[in-house]
């Protein structure tokens, strides 16, 4: 039994500053710290545009489909490997889900768990030739972005198909409905949003005191309380704009829970911690028991059903499935993953780090379009992004 009080549990003495905790850290703050200062310039670049409710809404409905399949490649990048399908998967799932209901007559419930096993058969199709014929993963992706354009191409016929039911175009522009009557002003979407900050409080909290208990190196109290304190102002103040428009997408929902979903898997489970093991040295890993082969293939057939559902959220987004879906998609998941902090390498990467550059990128995107910067300049900055957050890793890792 623990027999310390409360003030040696929470308040103890920390050997380091804030300054030497951020250095250490630099991974896990720098990137927030540089999402942060992105928003506040587009916010004065845009004269406030930026951060009102409709634009924030827009925001989250453009971006959600590659925070979900960055948590899928995540995982796929901290185990060694890259899947350049991903974009082509995701026009290959909304082209099947359209031909179901709109020309087969198929049920939107139905279609989409046929779609989202299809996904997973797609990823389990690319995992066993990368795990257990040991071909390079840069290669069998690349073979199955070609592959599944061209069968994108030939299932369409190379026309739009359209539109979907009601139903199922809510997965992506629906919205939480608000349970206490709100006009003008929903309640549930504020009331979720302090929820939440109450939850990760009380997480974050115990968690803390569990590292402390076990001498785990902690953040500065300080800094520990600074962090909690601008995350709950942050989620409050976006669940409040958002309930002044028309409240949380239901896609906010879905996506918040695979991260939740995600960080418990990698934080806080074997798979997870094998996953890491897996990227960090692979043959260690098998000589300690490993089934480094399973591993591989189980994150690739994680990763197709994250880019099935992705799909179907994009082509429920469009009302309508086009033979040009998921162009290039494969490229901003990849970098949301890397400018999050994941190494090339692999064996390093956070969920949080994934979710922080997917919104890099989309911060980036739609203050630029706002701004009225070409196509054009727009990959140019992107690119230059990308680039400066590898060399800053390899930077590190040198140190």
């Amino acid at each position: 039994m623990d027999t310390r009080t409360a003030d040696e549990v929470h308040v103890p003495q920390q050997k380091t500053s804030w300054l030497e905790f951020m250095k250490t850290h630099f991974r896990d703050y720098g990137m927030l710290l540089a999402l942060l200062a992105i928003m506040a310039f587009f916010q004065v670049a845009t004269d406030g545009t930026l951060l009102r409710p409709l634009n924030m809404t827009n925001l989250v409905l453009q971006n959600s489909y590659i925070v979900i399949m960055a948590l899928g490649m995540l995982l796929v990048i901290v185990a060694g490997h890259i899947d350049l399908s991903v974009g082509s998967i995701v026009g290959f799932v909304g082209g099947l889900a359209a031909i179901m209901m709109v020309r087969w007559g198929f049920d939107p419930v139905t279609t989409t768990i046929a779609c989202l096993i299809v996904g997973g058969l797609i990823g389990a199709a690319q995992g066993y030739w990368v795990a257990y014929f040991k071909v390079p993963s840069f290669i069998v992706t690349l073979a199955g972005m070609l592959v599944f354009k061209g069968l994108t191409l030939a299932l369409l016929g190379g026309m739009s198909v359209g539109p979907f039911p009601v139903v199922f175009q809510r997965l992506s522009s629906g919205f939480i409905p608000d349970f206490f009557g709100g006009e003008g002003f929903n309640y549930t979407s504020l009331f979720i949003g302090v929820a939440s900050v109450i939850a990760i409080v009380y997480f974050s909290v115990r968690s803390r005191a569990n590292q402390l208990k076990h001498d785990v190196e902690t953040a500065p109290f300080g800094l520990f309380v600074a962090k909690n304190a601008l995350l709950a102002l942050f989620i409050v103040a976006f669940c409040y704009l958002m309930a002044t428009y028309r409240g949380l997408p239901n896609v906010l929902v879905i996506m918040a829970a695979l991260i939740v979903l995600y960080a418990f898997v990698t934080n806080r489970t074997t798979i997870g911690r094998r996953i890491y093991a897996l990227g960090g040295n692979e043959k260690a890993a098998r000589l300690s028991g490993i089934k480094t082969e399973r591993l591989t293939f189980l994150t690739f057939v994680n990763m197709g059903v994250l880019a099935g559902l992705a799909g179907l959220i994009f082509a429920a987004r469009l009302n309508t499935a086009t033979p040009k879906a998921g162009l290039g998609f494969e490229l901003d998941v990849i970098a949301a993953v890397f400018i999050g902090g994941a190494s090339a390498t692999g064996g390093v990467g956070k969920v949080t780090g994934a979710v922080i550059g997917a919104f890099v990128m989309g911060v980036m995107n739609n203050g630029m379009s706002i701004l009225g910067i070409g196509i054009d300049y727009q990959q140019v900055i992107k690119g230059l992004v990308l680039l400066a957050a590898v060399s800053l890793d390899v930077y590190n890792r040198k140190k």
